[in-house]
């Protein structure tokens, strides 16, 4: 009688769980898990013993796996089923450095911190920009959206298109990404930059 109560008790556990799965995006938790933990698509199939393409597709929530597949993903990205289920995470109010995902480009001579994760489910996107002196960001082609920033050091040089408009420690600027867009600095800049949709 026990093992039969305890196989019902697992059946509906698992039914619970793949409901939860094939009604939510899971692939997007997962991508944003995967990339706070500085990990690639690749890394991350190696240590599940999966597929970088397999891997590919649950992140586009264009498969989605199993219930002990997804028990090793989650794992091997320091979390378990409860964890991941728990709508209570998507409730943090308040981020700290430990939070933060950063990225370094040598090339263009920058550092981009993602100060609010998972932030590309919300309507902005905060970063902290960082760029060396002669440093730039990358540039990004014309979308819709807005885009909204403050140096907090140094100064910058915005490029819109042909033209160009320079703004100093403790100034702002703001424009509609209609033309091709990115950052310069001569003397090197730290500043907050928001942008919405997220597009980062």
């Amino acid at each position: 009688m026990y093992n039969l109560f305890w196989s019902l008790a697992k059946l509906n556990l698992e039914f619970r769980i793949k409901k939860q799965v094939n009604e939510m995006e899971i692939g997007k938790k997962i991508k944003a898990l995967r990339i706070q933990k500085n990990l690639t698509q690749e890394e991350l199939a190696d240590r599940a013993e999966l597929t970088k393409g397999f891997i590919s597709q649950v992140e586009r929530d264009l498969t989605s796996p199993s219930i002990a597949t997804l028990v090793d993903i989650l794992q091997c990205l320091g979390t378990d089923l409860k964890t991941f289920f728990n709508d209570s995470e998507d409730k943090q109010v308040v981020f700290r450095k430990g939070d933060f995902f950063e990225k370094k480009d040598s090339e263009l001579k920058n550092t981009i911190e993602w100060i609010i994760p998972n932030a590309q489910k919300n309507m902005m996107e905060p970063i902290l920009v960082t760029i060396e002196p002669g440093g730039s960001t990358y540039p990004d082609n014309p979308h819709e959206g807005e885009e909204f920033g403050y140096v907090l050091k140094g100064s910058v040089e915005i490029h819109l298109g042909s033209q160009v408009f320079k703004a100093k420690k403790e100034e702002s600027f703001y424009f509609t990404p209609s033309h091709k867009h990115y950052l310069t600095s001569d003397c090197g800049a730290v500043l907050l930059w928001v942008s919405t949709p997220p597009s980062f």
